[in-house]
């Protein structure tokens, strides 16, 4: 398994390295930035995510990861006491809470039971999306209509398996910039239109691109209910 410790602390980062060295594979990040690069360049089981560190604080890192679509379970480290702080990160989409100064053995029994639920959740959880003929399987990031084969690239299946996951329901475009993209993604937010266009093309060869409906002012929609927004 996979680790990776973002913290700018490296005595107690190299500390927490070696409580974890017989269990995991530990990747090491010192700031915010350097962090969420390695978060977008590789997989890990857990992330240790301290909350004071320099270029982007913990609960920066962690919108931004989350709004990707990153759902790796994070245990956020901080030396701040109030509970306002805890709150706003677990509200950030963090899985665990664990102020400084704290036992290792006790950060240790704490991933150890982030990987176990996870673990679980991810063997109960169905990798295939299906919208009529349509079929996504996010394991093998493949997409097919009936037996032909769907071609997508990046963030093009990213964009249209989240209007699959969200099917018959409107999908504001900041929603989805924010989700494939990122809050603080250099990209401008005009990039939405493009690859609804872009998929729209890729649908067109099947007849599927009139399922694909532009609410205007706000977003898409993927539907067959013709009385939707047709």
């Amino acid at each position: 398994m996979k680790a990776l410790i973002i913290e700018d602390d490296r005595i107690l980062s190299n500390n927490i390295c070696e409580s974890l060295k017989h269990k995991f594979e530990i990747s090491q990040a010192f700031d915010g930035e350097e962090g969420l690069s390695r978060l977008f360049m590789d997989n890990y089981d857990v992330v240790i995510l301290d909350v004071m560190m320099p270029k982007l604080n913990g609960f920066e890192v962690l919108e931004q990861m989350r709004a990707s679509g990153n759902t790796t379970p994070v245990l956020m480290l901080t030396a701040l006491g109030q509970s306002s702080d805890r709150v706003r990160g677990l509200r950030a989409g963090a899985d665990d809470y664990l102020s400084k100064p704290f036992d290792l053995d006790v950060l240790q029994a704490r991933l150890d039971a982030l990987v176990r639920r996870t673990h679980r959740d991810d063997a109960s959880q169905d990798s295939v999306h299906t919208f009529l003929d349509l079929t996504m399987c996010t394991k093998t990031r493949t997409a097919r209509i009936g037996d032909k084969k769907l071609d997508l690239n990046g963030k093009q299946f990213d964009f249209l398996l989240y209007l699959v996951e969200n099917k018959n329901a409107i999908v504001p475009k900041e929603r989805l910039f924010q989700r494939i993209w990122g809050y603080y993604s250099s990209t401008v937010f005009s990039v939405v239109v493009v690859y609804a266009s872009q998929i729209r093309k890729a649908l067109r060869q099947f007849d599927y691109e009139k399922y694909l409906k532009t609410v205007r002012g706000i977003g898409y929609i993927l539907t067959d209910d013709a009385e939707l927004y047709g």
